[in-house]
């Protein structure tokens, strides 16, 4: 009803045309402001009526569509948590409104509206609007921060997936269906697990002219509604959190054929069932956490996956709330030769389809992509992050940032500058790869590893890292533990990294490399890792997967000595930070007691 029709703060201001900043002075300025009716003190809720009935005796102008009001009488008709199926529910009633008919094609019963104040808005809308675009308002306000691509990535997905506009597409994990909808409603199919998802989905697809059942019920991995069929193009942004996925159930499905992915490795069961629903020659574009390019468990089906010239291109998307990666595949044609490429880039929404098409037919790039050979990244880890293959661009303002920043280091600091990037397109390769090639060595801490203050072996711990590689620790013995010699590099799980200067054992959570200087700089080493992108998770085995740049050794000592300068400088900054923050501390003590006092 209307009279039980609530407002945010953010509706408010909204509705008043003004920022949330002006209905808090609003709040606290007048005393006839309308007091919460429900909500908590940090998210209040506001009856609709009695704020309209505030701003109209206060000359306030503001605007509520009946749309704006159809929307608060959702969201004002019980808890948030069932908004989804209020909306499935509106979305049928618009579509009875339409073509009656098609309601037989929703995947299940969808509850009917049963506010008739709702109804007529809900009506009004579609008669102004037409019942498609009246359903579309409302789902755009339902999907906003929901983290579901957005429209230019939606389009852009679509783009690469059916490059001549048109053909049969399938979403095995559709959501509400944004990602059919760019596609075309006519040759579109979907599967959603969530019953009031599905409904909306369809309900949005029927509006917009499917005329066939367009959505079915179920998870795609347990029982696939479209087992056997076979589309152009499978395009999805299958759920991220599901880790409690059929693997055991699914052990021998002919759809991995590159391998069982493991438990903790969900998405590379959809790309495996992506591949498994497309013709001979269609794409699977896909939507996938960055963390899937690298988490060791699914090295083996990435190589396997690229052995068989499936994967084409992993894409970084830039503007992304959060980190997300769009993965290009492409089911081969039997007795296709298999590319000798990958495409690795970094690029934005609305540019990501035409950096596709540059590739897929043999132009150059440009900046922030690279075409990196298969055989290069079939390593130990199969790390295919776009970050870890890319030159990592300088900020606009890195210039005249680093210029402010020497003027006020430390003396010694070493003098550099901004350039091209003369490095990119140098090969570089893991510290893994590195010690195949018998280059250097590394050791770990055994994990039993303890630094007591007991004996007289000197122990290096994380935290001496921090301020040098003087070992803080102590230990009676040094036997079976790893030993430390001056010229060794030592780093931290979390990307620390220095050389030692002294003999040592190792603590917990240490590695060692050891290396021949003529080929490789322990500074130059020691420099990259404290450089390298931070990891993931606090992992032994994060310095392997660094990538060092195989520089000719003169190169290597001249960045060396940069990077020590670097290290130096923060070492005598914060060595004199800490000698300030012991005077301040001291010196107020002093005066306070009286035993220090102004000269």
């Amino acid at each position: 009803m209307a009279g039980d029709t609530t407002v945010s703060t953010g509706d408010i201001a909204r509705l008043g045309r003004v920022g949330r900043a002006a209905v808090s002075n609003w709040r606290r300025r007048y005393d006839d402001f309308p007091a919460p009716v429900s909500g908590t003190s940090s998210n209040p809720r506001f009856a609709l009526a009695d704020v309209e009935a505030w701003l109209r005796r206060n000359g306030k102008r503001y605007r509520l569509s009946p749309a704006d009001r159809a929307w608060q009488h959702l969201l004002s008709d019980g808890p948030e948590l069932l908004l989804p199926h209020r909306l499935a529910a509106a979305g049928a009633h618009l579509l009875a409104r339409h073509a009656p008919d098609l309601l037989q094609l929703l995947p299940e019963d969808a509850p009917a509206v049963d506010d008739p104040e709702l109804a007529a808005l809900l009506d009004e809308v579609a008669a102004t609007a037409g019942p498609a675009a009246a359903f579309e308002d409302l789902c755009g306000r339902h999907q906003r921060g929901a983290g579901r691509p957005s429209d230019a990535l939606a389009t852009a997905m679509t783009r690469i997936a059916l490059p001549d506009g048109g053909g049969r597409v399938v979403d095995p994990a559709c959501g509400t269906g944004g990602l059919l909808l760019v596609a075309g409603a006519g040759g579109a199919r979907g599967q959603e697990t969530d019953p009031a998802a599905a409904c909306i989905a369809a309900s949005r697809l029927l509006l917009a002219g499917a005329r066939s059942a367009p959505v079915a019920l179920g998870d795609a991995l347990r029982r696939d509604a479209f087992a056997g069929a076979e589309f152009d193009a499978v395009v999805s942004a299958p759920p991220v959190t599901e880790r409690g996925w059929p693997h055991d159930a699914l052990v021998g499905d002919p759809r991995f054929a590159h391998g069982l992915p493991p438990r903790t490795e969900p998405e590379l069961a959809w790309v495996q069932h992506g591949l498994a629903r497309v013709r001979p020659g269609g794409r699977v574009v896909l939507r996938l956490p960055a963390a899937v390019t690298s988490r060791r468990p699914g090295r083996r089906i990435r190589a396997n996956l690229l052995r068989a010239g499936a994967l084409r291109a992993v894409l970084t998307i830039e503007d992304e709330a959060r980190a997300a990666d769009v993965w290009v595949l492409r089911r081969p044609l039997p007795g296709e030769p298999v590319p000798s490429e990958l495409l690795l880039a970094r690029t934005a929404p609305d540019a990501a389809a035409e950096l596709w098409e540059r590739f897929a037919s043999g132009r150059p790039t440009g900046t922030g992509a690279r075409a990196v050979g298969v055989v290069e990244l079939l390593d130990d880890e199969v790390d295919l992050s776009p970050e870890r293959h890319l030159h990592r661009r300088a900020p606009a303002d890195a210039g005249p940032r680093v210029a402010e920043l020497l003027a006020n280091a430390p003396a010694g600091t070493p003098d550099l500058r901004v350039s091209n990037g003369a490095h990119e397109g140098t090969a570089a390769v893991t510290v893994g790869e590195l010690a195949r090639r018998g280059m250097l060595t590394v050791r770990h801490a055994a994990r039993d590893a303890d630094a007591a203050d007991e004996g007289t072996v000197p122990v290096l711990t994380v935290s001496d890292l921090a301020t040098g590689t003087v070992a803080t620790g102590r230990t009676s013995t040094a036997a079976g533990r790893v030993r430390v010699r001056p010229g060794d590099v030592v780093g931290a799980p979390m990307g620390r990294a220095r050389v030692a200067d002294r003999a040592a054992v190792l603590g917990p959570g240490l590695t060692a490399y050891r290396l021949d200087p003529e080929q490789l700089d322990p500074e130059y080493l020691a420099g990259t890792l404290r450089a390298a992108p931070a990891p993931t998770g606090a992992s032994s085995r994060h310095g392997q997967r660094v990538r060092v740049r195989l520089l000719p050794i003169a190169e290597q000592r001249a960045l060396g000595a940069a990077f020590r300068g670097l290290l130096d400088a923060a070492d005598t900054a914060r060595a004199a930070a800490e000698r300030a923050e012991t005077l301040l501390r001291l010196g107020g003590e002093g005066l306070v007691e009286g035993w220090l006092r102004p000269g």
